[in-house]
Formats: structure tokens, C-alpha cells, sequence
């Protein structure tokens, strides 16, 4: 991954984690504040529903009273004062009161808690009824009330009528039911519903609104157990079906009768549909903002790349064009600031590299040229010497001892010829040094240049004047055909094996090896002489080093000039007193020999 592209990347998330936190900030203080609102809006939905009961239950005790105090209940008390009344003259007429009092439920209970009279049920005329002969509260309560039908839940009311020694109680009440419920004003998006706790366990049926029973109850079943088992208000989070909208916040609050026994569960909804819809909003714009934000990010990241990644990639490929040897590569300044600076320094390097590279080559040169006047100079000194006494011997034996002349004649030619002939191959090697020819590629076999190799210098590793010295050949057995010069290869490493054979004085073992590594055939020379120091393994192909006494410097600097002809490449590791091994690797180069052929072919 470019400069330019980690740019895009970067700027991309940033503009989608900004978008992202601020959307997750909004929606976290939205979801708080919602909360809030939420807690308060239950809070005045039950507290409304506390005083509409308080209200309703007033009602019901006022009611109650004005029929306890009215001729009927009067009548009543004062016939039961005066013995066994008959009652069946109240059996239609508690009914009529009822109705003209709007009250639901209506009894007429003496003072050993036996039924009257009832509006609601006349058949239970002599039933007894145990509420009626406690203590009678001045406040409206709940209350369960048995109906031919089925129980039901109402408030109810108790009042006291005495005419005499025997006492009257008129007991009356409302159904609470889903008309009660309609009765109550919650704020938009709250409704109630009211459990009746009238069997045991949890029965669907029982669970109301103001519209009547509720289709689902299945999602406040357990709300609603929690509450017959704890008998405490819980809050939960509803959700009715998989849209989150539909998702609603119920208080479930618990309602019970005189001896605090559980009679209903009231529950108070708060939808979440306007938080829904808030956050919907919220992650639409935050998704749009982070298109915005994206969008905005590949356009800055395309002026940005103009400004700051194209005159970094121009320096990159200003660096690499310098790695490849192009020394007056210059980059162009387009501003002023870090990056204008940047290119300038660049600038500056190239050319003090140029000067720099230019002065060393010349150095180089001129240490060159007197190495080579050095190396001229030894090498040529050593036979001059000898010539020098032979021709100074010639005179002084033609003065003195003219007898003796033509004796010491024919020595003294003898010994100039040979003296000469070392000249001659002294100059010899350095000529051909300067000419080494061009490599004609061809098809080559490796192991058979090792092979021709070693026939050539088999003879010379056991003769008598030497120590004798172990060849081994370990060649793979497949290797790859290469483009080579064949005669400068084999010259190359004949010159290799002459340098292990002057290593083995003391005799030894030389090793020669082949193997392909990928599209490179590699040859290894290896021998077991004396080994060689990390700084002669350093200097040791430069053109006229040489660490041998009567050596020229120019056997391993042809085998690099060879190898480096072939495109290939020669290495070298020592360790002194155990040996050394030469590593040439060559390419395989195939294709320029078609290439070759291809050209001479059009030629």
C-alpha cells in the first residue's frame, strides 16, 4: 500500500469514526433523555391513575352514604330493629337504587354479615358475607366480588346504618374495568392496562385495556408473575414484535384489597416509537454523514496527494533512478515549504554524489595507474636483474679470459633467453588481461566444463615433485542447460583450481560441486588449504592483488570479468587454516540465447 492510499484510508476513517462517535454521543444523550421524559410521563400517568381511584373511590363513598342515609336503608334498619322484617319487599327495590346511584354493585348486610338484599346477585339472599362485620373503613377500597357469572374487581365502599340495637350495613361499589380504565387521560403514546389477579396463575382473559381484553399477552406474562411473586412495582422493557418501534417501557403496579392480598396489576405502557424514530434519524444522518464524510476524504485525499504524495513518489522514484546509477537525476521544486526543502536536499545530494563519484573515479584512476606502474614495475624488475649480470658477465670474460668466452657465452645466452622469455610472459599476461573478450553464448552443459576441467588437471595432482592432492566430484545429477561461453568458463575455472592447488602445498582434498538454486546453476571449488584472512577475502579480486609471492594479481580478477560477463556472480568463503570455497552462480539466461540466435538470423 502506497503513500497515497494509506492517505485515503486514513482520512476515510477518520471521517467515519468522527461521524460515528458524534452519531453514538446524539444517540446515547437522546437515549437518556428519552429515559427521563419517559420516567416522568409514567410517573404522572400513576400518579393521574392514583387520583382518578381516589376520585372514583370518593364518588363510590359519597354514594354509598346517601343511600345509607336515605329512606330505603332507614325502612330497612328500622324494621330489623323491630324483629324478622320480610325482605322480599327490598329484593327489587335495592336493584332500582343501584341503578339511580350508578353504582355497579349494591348489598344490604345486618349486623351478623348475612346478605339481604344484593342488586348485582338477588340469589344470594342469606348468604353471609364476613366483610360487612369488620370494622368499617372510611376510605374506598378493592375488593373481589363474586358474580353469577364469574368473580369480578370493583371499589367499593362501606357504610353504617343503626336505627335501634341492631346495625345496617350497605355496601356498594363500581366495576373496575375497561371503563374505568377509559375514564383515565394518559399523555399521546401511553396507555394503561389493568391485570385482574382473580385466579391463580396467569390467565390471558383477565388482562384488559380500555378497549377491552388485549390480543397478546404473552410479551408481560412474566412482568406480571414477577408481580404476583414480589408483590412490588417492576419496570421492563416490552417488546411486542421484532420492529423495534412497536418496543414499549411498562411500569407493572400492584393492586391490592384490605388484607393486602394481590387483586390486580396495573400497567402503565410508554412507547418507544418516538426514540425509535429518533434513532433511525440519528443513524440515517450518520450515515449519510459518513457518505459525506467518505466522498469529502477521496477528494482531499486526491488534492492532498497533489500537494504532499506526488512530490514524495517524485523523490522515491528520483531515489530509485539513483540506486540504478543515474547520478544526475534532479527532482523539480514546486513550494516552498518542508517538502520544497525536502527536494532541494535531494538536489544538493545528487550533485555532491556526482562530484563525490567523479572524484573518486578519478582517484581511483590514478590508483589504478600506479598500482599498475607498481606492479609493472616489480614484475619487470625481477628478470632485469639477471639480465643485467649475464650481459656484465659477457664483458668481463671477454676482457679477462678470452679462452674462456665461448664457454661462459653459451651459459650467459641461456640464461638472457630464458630471462626474456619471462619478460615475454609477463607482458603476455598483461595484455591479455586488457583483452578479454566478450563470452560468445552457446548452449553448455556445467558438468561437462567441470568434467573437461578436471581431465585437464588430473596429471598434475599426483605428480612426484608435489604433494599429492584428492579430487572429488560431487555433481548433480540433473542440471539445467545455460547460455555460456564455454572457453571462458573453462578458463575461469581452471584459474579457481590453480589457486586451490597453490593453497595445498602440504597436499589435501579439492572439492568441486554443482547444484541449481532456481533459474541459477552453481559451481563450488573447495579445497582444504590454508584458508584466508576476512581482509584478503575482501581485497582478494582486485586487478593486481595477490597474496602469493611471484603472482601478477590477475588470475581471480579474470574470473570475476568472466563471471560478471555472464551476467552472473563469484564469492568467496575462508576461514584461515581450514580452507576455501569459491561460489559462482550463473543464470541460466536461455532466452538471450534465442534472442541471439534470432538476431544473427534477421542479421
Amino acid at each position: 500500500m502506497n503513500l497515497r492510499h494509506k492517505l485515503l484510508v486514513t482520512l476515510a476513517l477518520t471521517a467515519f469514526l468522527s461521524v460515528a462517535a458524534v452519531a453514538w454521543i446524539i444517540s446515547s444523550l437522546v437515549r437518556h433523555s428519552f429515559e427521563e421524559t419517559n420516567q416522568q410521563r409514567a410517573s404522572a400517568l400513576i400518579e393521574q391513575f392514583r387520583r382518578d381511584f381516589a376520585r372514583q373511590g370518593e364518588d363510590v363513598v359519597h354514594r354509598v352514604e346517601t343511600i345509607a342515609s336515605g329512606e330505603a336503608a332507614t325502612r330497612l334498619a328500622l324494621a330489623l330493629s323491630h324483629g324478622s322484617p320480610d325482605y322480599g319487599a327490598y329484593l327489587n327495590e335495592v336493584k332500582t337504587i343501584a341503578e339511580s346511584q350508578q353504582l355497579d354493585f349494591l348489598e344490604f348486610v345486618d349486623g351478623q354479615g348475612t346478605i339481604l338484599s344484593s342488586a348485582q346477585w338477588p340469589a344470594k339472599f342469606g348468604y353471609k358475607d364476613a366483610q360487612s362485620t369488620r370494622s368499617v373503613p372510611r376510605e374506598a377500597f378493592l375488593k373481589r366480588e363474586e358474580l353469577p357469572d364469574g368473580a369480578a374487581l370493583g371499589v367499593f365502599a362501606i357504610r353504617e346504618v343503626r336505627v335501634g340495637d341492631k346495625p345496617l350495613y350497605v355496601i356498594g361499589g363500581r366495576r373496575l374495568d375497561r371503563n374505568f380504565l377509559a375514564r383515565l387521560e394518559p399523555p399521546p403514546g401511553m396507555r394503561t392496562m389493568l391485570y385482574q389477579n382473580l385466579e391463580n396463575g396467569f390467565s390471558p382473559k383477565l388482562l384488559i385495556n380500555s378497549s377491552g381484553a388485549v390480543g397478546t399477552a404473552d410479551p408481560v406474562v412474566s412482568l406480571i408473575q414477577q408481580v404476583q411473586r414480589q408483590s412490588r412495582e417492576v419496570t421492563a422493557l416490552i417488546h411486542w414484535s421484532p420492529n423495534a418501534a412497536d418496543d414499549e417501557t411498562v411500569d407493572a403496579i400492584p393492586l391490592t384489597g384490605l388484607d393486602h392480598e394481590l387483586l390486580g396489576v396495573l400497567l402503565v405502557a410508554d412507547s418507544r416509537r418516538p426514540y425509535a424514530e429518533i434513532r433511525r434519524q440519528i443513524r440515517t444522518a450518520a450515515l449519510l454523514g459518513g457518505a459525506v464524510g467518505m466522498v469529502l476524504a477521496v477528494l482531499l485525499s486526491g488534492w492532498a496527494a497533489a500537494r504532499v504524495t506526488r512530490p514524495v513518489e517524485q523523490l522515491a522514484q528520483a531515489a530509485r533512478q539513483v540506486a540504478a546509477g543515474d547520478w544526475h537525476t534532479q527532482v523539480t521544486i514546486t513550494s516552498a515549504d518542508e517538502l520544497g526543502e525536502l527536494a532541494g536536499s535531494f538536489n544538493r545530494m545528487t550533485s555532491e554524489l556526482l562530484q563525490q563519484k567523479e572524484q573518486l573515479v578519478q582517484s581511483e584512476r590514478v590508483a589504478a595507474w600506479r598500482e599498475l606502474a607498481r606492479r609493472l614495475a616489480h614484475e619487470l624488475k625481477n628478470p632485469l636483474f639477471p639480465l643485467q649480470l649475464t650481459v656484465e658477465n659477457l664483458l668481463r670474460a671477454r676482457q679477462q679470459s678470452p679462452e674462456q668466452f665461448e664457454e661462459i657465452f653459451k651459459e650467459s645466452s641461456a640464461t638472457l633467453l630464458a630471462e626474456i622469455a619471462n619478460l615475454k610472459t609477463i607482458i603476455s599476461r598483461f595484455s591479455e588481461f586488457s583483452r578479454m573478450p566478450q563470452p560468445q553464448l552457446q548452449r553448455v552443459q556445467v558438468n561437462d566444463v567441470v568434467d573437461g576441467v578436471m581431465r585437464l588437471f588430473q596429471a598434475q595432482l599426483s605428480t612426484p615433485e608435489r604433494a599429492p592432492i584428492e579430487c572429488k566430484l560431487e555433481l548433480a545429477e540433473v542440471m539445467p542447460t545455460i547460455a555460456a561461453d564455454p572457453e571462458l568458463l573453462h578458463r575461469a575455472l581452471s584459474n579457481l583450481v590453480l589457486n586451490a592447488m597453490d593453497a595445498m602445498a602440504q597436499g589435501g582434498t579439492l572439492t568441486l560441486r554443482t547444484r541449481r538454486a532456481g533459474e541459477w546453476a552453481v559451481l563450488e571449488v573447495a579445497d582444504t588449504g590454508t584458508g584466508l584472512t576476512p581482509e584478503e577475502c575482501e581485497r582478494l579480486f582486485t586487478p593486481y592483488y595477490t597474496s602469493k609471492a611471484h603472482g601478477t594479481g590477475l588470475g581471480l580478477a579474470i574470473v570475476q570479468s568472466v563471471i560478471s560477463d555472464h551476467g552472473g556472480r563469484v564469492s568467496v568463503r575462508s576461514e584461515s587454516g581450514r580452507g576455501t570455497t569459491f561460489v559462482i552462480e550463473l543464470p541460466i539466461n536461455t532466452d538471450k540465447l534465442q534472442a541471439g540466435q534470432v538476431a544473427a538470423a534477421t542479421s
